[in-house]
């Protein structure tokens, strides 16, 4: 029974270390013997994270100090990101990045990092919890009645609009929605909108859903993608339909949607500063390790981007490609 019990145990950790490589995140930036700063983000593939990781490496080098940062696969992997958040607290990091997946099962684990005397910062999304001594994010409420706002300008105001949404369990994709529908059930009363779909950030899924939608709809006017996964899926469920008359309106920049825009396929977007938040995140660890007090948020910028301004200085240094 102990060889069984010593070769589960072997398998467990092989497990959790599998888990934490699926993401391909890790490694430390400079800074020699500084302080560990551990980061676990939402995810790995979409530019956005490699431009937050970007920007905190960069931060943590010029600072003295030391980083790690792993993510999962996709943006629906609750349970690899609990196992890659266990296995960067038993580094006994000197504080944590965390963006959470789902904003309560991570509470067990944001405890242990309290016992531990790891001062932990949220980015990007919130938890449900008072432990982060700051969130570090976008005010994506208000961000997304800026995406409102400018979808109906972009309909005249009238028409039905459907919104694919990356989840609904994250705070950030609740803000998302919930800023998107206070917005438009306020200011626009000629404008039906559909209930929230929700494709996990995921591109294929995104554009299934959203070829289900205008089938379902064929008077549909609009569709608002809550984030880069989502919105690459809708531009190309849009396209797949043959429809050329459905606006879109996306969240988050890269590549694809830069094209998009360029290209005419979808009106224009929300950008964050993906490059600024991993800056700030960094600087908050390290106030936070050194007993400074910090604010309960810190808002990162955001700004909408379309043809008439995506060559601005300003909105070419917040794009992410």
């Amino acid at each position: 029974m102990r060889i069984r019990r010593s070769v589960a145990a072997v398998a467990a950790a092989a497990l959790a270390l599998s888990l934490s490589a699926c993401g391909q995140g890790g490694g430390s930036s400079a800074g020699g013997n500084g302080p560990l700063i551990a980061i676990v983000s939402k995810g790995f593939q979409h530019q956005f994270w490699q431009a937050v990781k970007k920007g905190a490496e960069e931060e943590a080098a010029a600072k003295g100090a030391r980083t790690t940062f792993v993510g999962p696969a996709t943006e629906q992997d609750v349970e690899p990101q609990l196992n890659m958040l266990t296995n960067e607290l038993a580094k006994s990091p000197k504080a944590l990045g965390f963006a959470a997946l789902d904003s309560r099962a991570a509470a067990p684990l944001l405890q242990q990092a309290k016992s531990q005397n790891i001062p932990v910062i949220a980015f990007d999304s919130g938890v449900d919890s008072d432990i982060p001594v700051t969130t570090v994010a976008t005010d994506n409420k208000a961000a997304a009645a800026e995406a409102a706002k400018h979808l109906a300008e972009q309909i005249g105001g009238q028409g039905k609009v459907a919104l694919v949404v990356h989840d609904q369990t994250s705070l950030s994709g609740k803000d998302r929605r919930d800023g998107f529908l206070d917005w438009m059930h306020q200011n626009a009363p000629g404008i039906t909108v559909l209930p929230p779909q929700y494709g996990g950030g995921d591109q294929l899924e995104s554009a299934n859903i959203t070829k289900s939608i205008i089938e379902s709809n064929p008077d549909l006017k609009a569709i608002y993608a809550s984030n880069e996964g989502s919105a690459i899926g809708v531009i190309k469920g849009v396209q797949e339909s043959g429809r050329k008359d459905v606006t879109v309106v996306g969240f988050d920049s890269g590549q694809g949607q830069l094209d998009a825009i360029n290209d005419g396929t979808e009106v224009g977007a929300i950008t964050q500063d993906p490059v600024d938040m991993g800056r700030q995140l960094i600087d908050a660890a390290l106030k936070a390790i050194n007993g400074e007090q910090l604010p309960k948020r810190i808002d990162t910028a955001y700004y909408w981007y379309d043809k008439t301004n995506i060559n601005d200085p300003k909105i070419q240094a917040a794009l992410y490609h």
